[in-house]
């Protein structure tokens, strides 16, 4: 599967600022950040890993499910994706990805006022 893989962060645009905005401002941004994906036809985990932390999703595309955001609160949300693009309505932002060449690249966009958007590159390990 094209997303299956785990991925490296090699470099990332407006992060601090995008922490930021959701009020982690005081969060260390210099982490080796590990992205791992598993992918079963539609069914995907999701998970980001840096050191003494984890976050992981697991999700279905097309239909609603159960997920969790960056500060641990849980929401509900249906992934879609969209030529090659997964898509998910977090709460405070939105999260697409997609597979280039060996590239997973992830972007986030918090609307309105605080209107940020931050992407990471990662690079298949």
């Amino acid at each position: 599967m094209a997303f299956s893989g785990k991925y490296e962060l090699d470099c990332q645009e407006n992060y601090e600022e995008f922490l930021e905005a959701l009020g982690f401002s005081n969060a260390k941004t210099d982490f080796k950040v590990i992205t791992e994906v598993i992918q079963e036809g539609d069914n995907f985990t999701w998970s980001q890993i840096i050191p003494n932390w984890t976050w992981s999703n697991k999700f279905t595309i097309g239909k609603e499910c159960e997920l969790e955001d960056m500060k641990r609160s849980k929401f509900m949300a249906t992934a879609t994706m969209e030529e090659g693009k997964i898509s998910v309505p977090f709460p405070q932002y939105h999260f697409t990805a997609e597979i280039s060449g060996e590239k997973l690249i992830i972007t986030c966009t918090i609307p309105g006022e605080k209107g940020v958007t931050m992407k990471r590159i990662n690079k298949r390990i």
